[in-house]
């Protein structure tokens, strides 16, 4: 039985949590992600929609295994996971996650690395990892930090609070926050909208950020022109432009572009 499965659906691909009712996160499921990506990576789709079924998203890690794992067992299977989620962070088109329910430990981790998150009115969002004497092994507490400032994250990494997504987006870590009924047809739609969009434009900005996070400014200004420029050869580019150019002479509105993604 897999723990995760990725559809195609034309320009998007849908990545979806399917352990439930908790969708723990262990080998077995970050085995079959690692899979899904490179599927996705050897594919012509252009944005991800990451989701789960069942009432809640991801209580987290499977904890069961853990105590009976030595050391060195620890270290390789976590570093498995984490270069599976930084996969996931960098793949070269957009990525939107639809969180339903609790969205707990690994599994906040893997939602707080999509570029876009939306949630259910319900959703819940906490770093369990201190109640167990441990910290976010996957990176969480200093992602929410990037979106959310540094007090606020060791707020929650300390309390384990399952913080309320009104909450979660008023400090930027959820980007929007639905109806519960709503929330697979609006992140879709949202989806299926960014997947029609210039896509190496998209990969350009996520490349920007990411070299901001590591960097700072300075070393996002450093980077800028070798990331910005070939957009200009691109054939979204090539053909946007100079329509674009056309349209301002002529004082007519600049029209919506039928983008290819290359």
């Amino acid at each position: 039985m897999t723990h995760l499965s990725c559809t195609l659906e034309g320009d998007l691909a849908i990545l979806c949590l399917d352990n439930p009712p908790q969708n723990r996160l262990g080998v077995q499921l970050i085995d079959e992600l690692r899979q899904a990506l490179h599927t996705i990576e050897t594919s012509e789709v252009r944005a991800v929609l990451l989701r789960a079924n069942g009432p809640d998203f991801s209580y987290g890690g499977d904890i069961e295994p853990w105590p009976d794992w030595t050391e060195r067992e620890m270290r390789t299977e976590f570093e498995a996971f984490m270069q599976t989620f930084n996969h996931f962070e960098r793949l070269p088109v957009p990525t939107v996650a639809a969180v339903q329910g609790l969205c707990l430990g690994g599994g906040f981790e893997l939602a707080v690395r999509s570029d876009v998150v939306f949630a259910g009115e319900s959703a819940r969002f906490g770093h369990p990892e201190q109640s167990i004497a441990i910290v976010t092994l996957l990176g969480g507490v200093y992602r929410v930090a990037e979106r959310a400032g540094r007090s606020r994250a060791m707020e929650w990494a300390l309390t384990s609070e399952r913080v309320p997504a009104a909450e979660m987006e008023r400090f930027g870590v959820v980007n929007k926050v639905v109806p519960d009924a709503e929330l697979d047809d609006a992140a879709t739609a949202f989806a299926r909208k960014i997947a029609q969009g210039p896509t190496k434009a998209h990969a350009a900005h996520k490349a920007l950020l990411r070299t901001w996070a590591v960097g700072g400014v300075a070393a996002a200004d450093e980077a800028m022109f070798d990331i910005a420029l070939p957009l200009f050869e691109t054939e979204d580019g090539r053909t946007a432009i100079p329509t674009a150019v056309k349209a301002m002479r002529s004082g007519e509105p600049r029209p919506a572009m039928p983008f290819q993604g290359r």
